[in-house]
């Protein structure tokens, strides 16, 4: 499709994610809790997005660190099945693999992490192999001023060795500095993903629709999800609004991140942003219609059957 050898280049977080629902509240010291049911399914937002892409038939790169256990075999394995190519994949001989514990019940959910060998994301160790060889880049995981000099640098490395379209979701900032200076990295973007309260934040306070008309005067084009409201575009100075997909939701984990992979398998078809914003929502919602955060995501002929019933439906 882009005449490279991978579609798309993804370097990011990958860890397991065991999720066990139905908990309504934890057991006391000495106690037992018996619950219903406990799975493991792959986790990460980068290694989600990946997944995402290969079930749409892209061919995606994956480079990433796992723990030398039987979860960062198992975690190589499910990469490899959904058609993800693991050559930068490393397996780690310092930490094991993260595991990310998921407690879920109708009102909420909590969690407790280990981050393993996702502590050793560094943007620094990016391989320009996967860089030269991919018609597009995705990066995720934004820190602000803690690693903005990375990211700048990291970017202005991408535009003058390869011709790759880039897109760049930056993720919650858990220290609340919402850095001012990510306005720096908007000119090396082709698409910038956000949800509504990290646009806000970093717009200072400008609703949605501002923030993406903003964020888009200053890179090719600014997405912002808005959950349940759907999802809108900023591109060339004009807004597009695409409407929500109502499904049964069970498990959020991830929604993002489908959202994310619709959208740039959209981009990289050539469709349209009100086509890409349609594909996008999709994704998202159906992956919310299970438990973990790809075990719902669609492949292309699943995508394409959601979106025919869908417009069937507001036909009638």
């Amino acid at each position: 499709m882009t005449g490279k050898k991978w579609d798309v280049f993804i370097y990011g977080d990958i860890n397991v994610d065991v999720v066990i629902p139905g908990v309504e509240q934890f057991p006391g010291a000495g106690q037992e809790h018996v619950v219903e049911d406990m799975s493991v399914y792959p986790g990460g937002g980068a290694a989600l997005f990946s997944l995402g892409l290969g079930k749409l038939g892209l061919t995606p790169a994956f480079q990433g660190s796992v723990g030398a256990d039987c979860h960062g075999a198992w975690l190589r394995e499910e990469l490899t099945r959904s058609h993800v190519d693991c050559t930068f994949l490393r397996t780690s001989q310092k930490n094991k693999t993260g595991i990310s514990l998921s407690f879920t019940n109708e009102k909420d959910r909590s969690f407790l992490t280990y981050r393993g060998t996702n502590e050793e994301w560094n943007l620094e160790e990016i391989d320009f192999e996967g860089v030269r060889n991919a018609g597009h880049i995705h990066l995720t995981s934004y820190a602000g001023s803690r690693n903005h000099h990375q990211f700048q640098m990291l970017l202005k490395k991408i535009r003058e060795i390869s011709s790759a379209t880039v897109s760049f979701d930056v993720g919650w900032d858990e220290t609340g500095e919402w850095y001012e200076g990510i306005f720096e990295l908007l000119p090396f973007i082709d698409i910038l993903f956000m949800n509504e309260t990290e646009a806000l934040h970093y717009t200072r306070g400008l609703n949605a629709e501002e923030a993406a008309l903003e964020f888009s005067k200053q890179c090719d084009m600014a997405v912002i999800k808005l959950g349940k409201s759907g999802s809108i575009g900023g591109k060339n100075g004009a807004l597009t609004k695409s409407p929500p997909y109502t499904v049964s939701a069970v498990d959020t984990t991830g929604a993002g991140d489908s959202f994310n992979a619709g959208f740039v398998y959209g981009f990289l078809k050539g469709k349209t942003m009100e086509e890409c914003l349609r594909i996008a929502n999709a994704c998202g919602a159906m992956s919310v219609t299970a438990y973990g955060g790809n075990t719902a995501f669609p492949t292309k002929e699943e995508l394409y059957q959601f979106l025919k019933q869908q417009d069937e439906r507001r036909d009638d």
